[in-house]
């Protein structure tokens, strides 16, 4: 418990309701937080779209919602694309509704990764405080992020230091890292079983590098997550022997983690500089090691040779001989470096540090 409770403000990613998958990451960031700020005492009003579920252990969080259009993703335009908000978008709603009632609020913490709520923060009374929520992916972002850390950087938080380092910071970057419901993953000893993979299935995640060291030692592959783009997904099956690929689905936490648990290893595969990397932790806090590339948020994370290996980005064959290592690490090392860098109790502080500390600077 704090001691002093917040009157908080969360508005959710543009980009499908909580609950559905099409938020990625972002999802499980705010499904996390949601319970740990309320744990620590404050009052919580979730924005998101309409059809968003509240998870599990949230049920003093209001949920607000409006009717729109998802907003672009970013991470699907190029790096000179301009601003695009479609007619009746979810994103102008999501802000009508965050300054009318952020208006007494303690602070607004926004997590979409879009141009108009940092632009828009400067020229209004409201605390506005951003969880940014990805790299540099396109030079109107770059500069607007920069702009407002000019302005205030305390109103900006990051998941990793190798995230915000692609942005000009005047600062040290304010890094609040992620959290995760431990409760809800259980830790398995046994070293056995197959080789996972897990995430968008969309072509920054890199999942045919995933499926080529797989095919490289003969095995099978299970693949969570979303198809977000199925041409995609067929022509990464197309490229490794019938019967590789094993499509698990978008499965809810409590299935992923049964099934992800049983695993040898997890492959990740970055083709972008990812955030932070939720299912690289989600597969530590079951035990299973993880052979990542070492690009962005996953090269932060995972501790070579105690909790994985990291191997050069995009060289398959290291990857394919790190595989073969994993018998050497201790599973029980990965479950006790969630515990202490990663719960929801771990997050929700840190984030609460970030607002109290952007507060007490405000005149």
């Amino acid at each position: 418990m704090t001691s002093r409770p917040l009157d908080l403000i969360l508005v959710s990613t543009p980009i499908g309701g909580l609950g559905s998958g099409r938020g990625g990451g972002v999802e499980l960031t705010l499904s996390s937080l949601l319970k740990g700020l309320v744990d620590r005492g404050h009052r919580v009003r979730l924005i998101a779209a309409e059809g968003s579920r509240l998870p599990e252990g949230c049920e003093a969080v209001e949920l607000l919602t409006a009717q729109g259009l998802d907003q672009p993703s970013w991470q699907h335009l190029d790096g000179e694309s301009p601003v695009l908000i479609p007619r009746a978008g979810l994103l102008p709603r999501f802000l009508d509704i965050a300054l009318e009632v952020g208006a007494e609020a303690d602070a607004v913490i926004n997590f979409g990764y879009d141009w108009l709520p940092l632009w828009i923060t400067p020229h209004v009374s409201q605390r506005l405080f951003h969880l940014i929520s990805m790299g540099a992916v396109a030079d109107v972002m770059r500069d607007q992020i920069e702009a407002l850390a000019s302005w205030d950087q305390q109103r900006l938080a990051f998941h990793t230091a190798r995230q915000a380092a692609d942005f000009r910071l005047p600062q040290p970057p304010r890094v609040v890292g992620n959290g995760f419901d431990l409760s809800r993953y259980q830790f398995r000893r046994e070293a056995g079983g197959p080789l996972g993979w897990a995430g968008r299935v969309a072509p920054e995640k890199g999942l045919e590098d995933a499926a080529a060291a797989a095919a490289a030692l003969g095995e099978q592959l299970l693949v969570w997550g979303l198809r977000e783009d199925p041409a995609y997904a067929e022509a990464v099956e197309a490229m490794v022997p019938t019967g590789t690929l094993q499509w698990r689905g978008f499965l809810p936490t409590a299935e992923l983690q049964e099934e992800l648990g049983r695993c040898r290893a997890l492959i990740n595969t970055p083709k972008w500089n990812e955030a932070y990397g939720n299912v690289v932790v989600e597969a530590l806090a079951c035990g299973v090691p993880v052979v990542a590339y070492d690009r962005g948020g996953p090269g932060e994370l995972v501790q070579s040779g105690q909790t994985g290996f990291l191997v050069e980005p995009d060289d398959v064959s290291a990857l394919t001989d790190a595989l073969k290592r994993v018998s050497e690490l201790d599973r029980a090392d990965c479950r006790a470096w969630v515990e202490a860098n990663a719960t929801q109790e771990v997050f929700a502080r840190r984030v609460e540090d970030w607002v109290l500390a952007g507060l007490s600077s405000l005149p």
